[in-house]
């Protein structure tokens, strides 16, 4: 019955309008390919639409003391600078790297999984068993000072290798020893690294670098906790260049062919917002700042914009700008923290790559190896504005990477505390052609749409619109014929 009483004219403004939307993506599908040589439905479907389904949340390799620090900014400041969020996804970590399917036969790693899911005070758990991951509970969350947070790894370590060398004995003997063994050996890295950890925070920075150098060699293959970027924070702190220089070359080796794999296994973090990030990226903005702040280093000190822009940039100095250039196109949020433009908060414990998290984890602790270095930041401040006028639209490639994923925002806002503004992406404003042509397929639709419901009503506006639009013509026209003689236009008409 409905389509029984639709009119031609309906028809026609429909087939009309259809046809004219799409000679109108067709044009632009055609000035998009010209001007970036790819698809621009292609690319939002592959490149941006697919990123949403799928999101990698990263543990902060610098993360802080729960107790001894980050309990003591909420007594100073009655602030809370962890979101339930990112201490559940801790929880997370500490369930899957810490247990396994045999603790129900330990009772003290029984009682240290119920602390785990109901907080209950951790002294009661530690028991003649000697239970290592009861201590690092201790460490991390009871203890209100780094010495004391050391102290207590000391005892996890001592409990934590005889499990390790009792479960390695063991692990060929079955499927439930090797799960224990792989238990125990992530207990035990996690302890060195963190002893590691509060040498550097108590200023024994040397002996710090030396036990992450012998974890990264006993366990080679364990990258998940990402103890390099441990050491490259501490040999910057004691401004041994060279061997910064060596551990970017180890783990950024591919940074000037831009393509990064990684072989991570840790991917029970997810979230619902996230983004590819193991397909050719660096592993993150530790790695590109640092090798900015590196070739930086080689030229800050006589680096002058005035001197500059009249000589032109020397090879070093181009080399520096470019590194700056990639740094600030993989992550647009760390130059503002690095120049002091927004105010540092404590970093959270876990951090998205390319998103504010992580611009916060980095500059929180990497700001005093900038002001070290005599220039860099004004360097920094001279370059990284350029870059983001030639960092492209959040849909399309960019000059290094793939697409920034815009998806960060959405996790960054669960990962960092309320009372934090979180930095986001520099938007550009939507180019004219596109608004032009959403504006006018909308425009083209409600007309087939009005013509459908009110074909009388839209007749006579179609008419007294035409007929106003060619008001001006016919006037002209009119003035035309009263001044040429007649016999002239009449042959003018004929042509």
């Amino acid at each position: 019955m409905f389509l029984n009483t639709l009119t031609p004219k309906f028809y026609v403004a429909l087939t009309g309008t259809s046809s004219l939307i799409s000679g109108l993506i067709l044009i632009f599908e055609w000035w998009y390919f010209r001007k970036y040589g790819t698809s621009f439905i292609e690319q939002v479907s592959v490149s941006h639409l697919r990123p949403l389904l799928e999101c990698k949340v990263w543990r902060n390799p610098l993360n802080l003391f729960r107790g001894a620090e980050y309990n003591r900014y909420t007594w100073v400041t009655g602030r809370e600078p962890l979101t339930y969020y990112d201490m559940n996804l801790s929880a997370q970590d500490h369930q899957t790297f810490f247990t396994c399917d045999s603790d129900h036969l330990r009772p003290a790693d029984a009682s240290k999984n119920q602390h785990t899911h109901t907080h209950t005070h951790t002294h009661t758990v530690i028991s003649t068993h000697g239970c290592a991951t009861a201590y690092i509970l201790l460490a991390e969350e009871e203890a209100t000072t780094i010495m004391e947070a050391e102290r207590l790894f000391k005892q996890a370590l001592k409990a934590g290798e005889s499990c390790y060398r009792r479960s390695q004995q063991l692990q060929h003997h079955g499927t439930q020893y090797e799960a224990q063994h792989r238990r125990d050996t992530n207990v035990l890295v996690y302890i060195k690294r963190r002893l590691a950890m509060c040498s550097r925070k108590l200023g024994r920075t040397r002996e710090a670098v030396k036990m992450m150098r012998d974890l990264m060699k006993e366990f080679p293959l364990l990258s998940m906790f990402n103890i390099h970027e441990n050491l490259l924070e501490s040999l910057l702190e004691l401004q041994n260049y060279a061997d910064v220089q060596a551990v970017l070359a180890k783990y950024d080796g591919e940074g000037h062919k831009h393509t990064y794999t990684h072989t991570h296994t840790h991917s029970h973090t997810q979230t619902h917002c996230g983004c590819l990030f193991d397909i050719s990226l660096p592993k993150s903005a530790t790695i590109c700042y640092t090798a900015a702040l590196l070739k930086a280093r080689a030229v800050s000190d006589k680096f002058s914009p005035e001197a500059a822009s009249r000589r032109g940039l020397s090879t070093a100095e181009m080399n520096a700008v470019e590194a700056i250039h990639r740094a600030v196109e993989f992550n647009p949020h760390v130059p503002k923290y690095l120049l002091e433009m927004k105010s540092l908060i404590l970093p959270p414990e876990h951090i998205l790559k390319r998103g504010d998290s992580e611009a916060i984890a980095y500059a929180f602790f990497h700001l005093q190896h900038w002001k070290r270095v005599e220039g860099a930041l004004n360097l920094l401040h001279c370059t990284w504005e350029g870059t983001f006028r030639m960092i492209p639209y959040p849909l399309e490639k960019g000059h290094l990477f793939y697409p920034y994923p815009i998806c960060t925002e959405t996790a960054d806002r669960e990962l960092l505390p309320m009372f934090h503004e979180v930095s986001v992406y520099p938007k550009k404003e939507l180019p004219f052609f596109i608004l032009f042509t959403a504006g006018l397929c909308s425009f083209t639709a409600m007309l087939a749409l009005l013509t459908h419901q009110f074909p009388e009503l839209m007749g006579v506006f179609a008419k007294a619109f035409l007929s106003t639009l060619f008001a001006p013509l016919n006037f002209i026209m009119e003035k035309v014929e009263s001044i040429l003689p007649s016999s002239l236009w009449h042959q003018l008409t004929r042509i």
